[in-house]
């Protein structure tokens, strides 16, 4: 979509004046081009998940802040791939008032592992506590390998 007239152009260049002010609704913000329903999940489709492993387990905690368990869904796919997924609502009260500024997200996301051979995906438990989401996959043990001796001859 190609702007028709030089007002259209400007639009799209920031305000210089007010480009230092946090609250001014002339910054640029590079999403507005983008339709309503992309520019809803942008902010939530990626939420940052660590992954440690343990010698008794595999950890997974994610940031999921303002979100219940209720929200976050933990499945384990074609018996070795870990997804973890869950929906934001976005809360909008038409009527109590002027909006100022709506910066908080909604959206779904959803992020998935691929659980290494000695994962035990069932037993694999999920807690959550103050927004970060704890996902822990037990090992199985790490057989050692028998070793035998062998009589050299000669």
């Amino acid at each position: 979509m190609q702007p028709n007239n030089l007002r259209e152009k400007m639009s799209l260049i920031p305000n210089i004046r007010n480009v230092f002010d946090p609250f001014s609704p002339d910054v640029w913000d590079p999403f507005h081009l983008l339709p309503a329903q992309f520019r809803e999940t942008l902010v939530f489709s990626n939420p940052r998940i660590d992954w440690q492993e343990t010698p008794q387990a595999h950890v997974f905690q994610a940031d999921l802040p303002g979100l219940t368990k209720e929200e976050v869904k933990v499945e384990v796919e074609d018996g070795r791939v870990l997804k973890i997924s869950g929906e934001r609502k976005i809360e909008k009260e038409e009527n109590s008032g002027t909006w100022h500024r709506i910066e908080r997200s909604g959206g779904k996301f959803q992020r998935q592992f691929r659980l290494p051979e000695n994962a035990k995906t069932d037993q694999i438990t999920a807690s959550m506590e103050k927004g970060v989401l704890i996902v822990t996959v037990p090992k199985e043990e790490v057989k050692k390998p028998d070793v035998v001796a062998v009589q050299i001859s000669g």
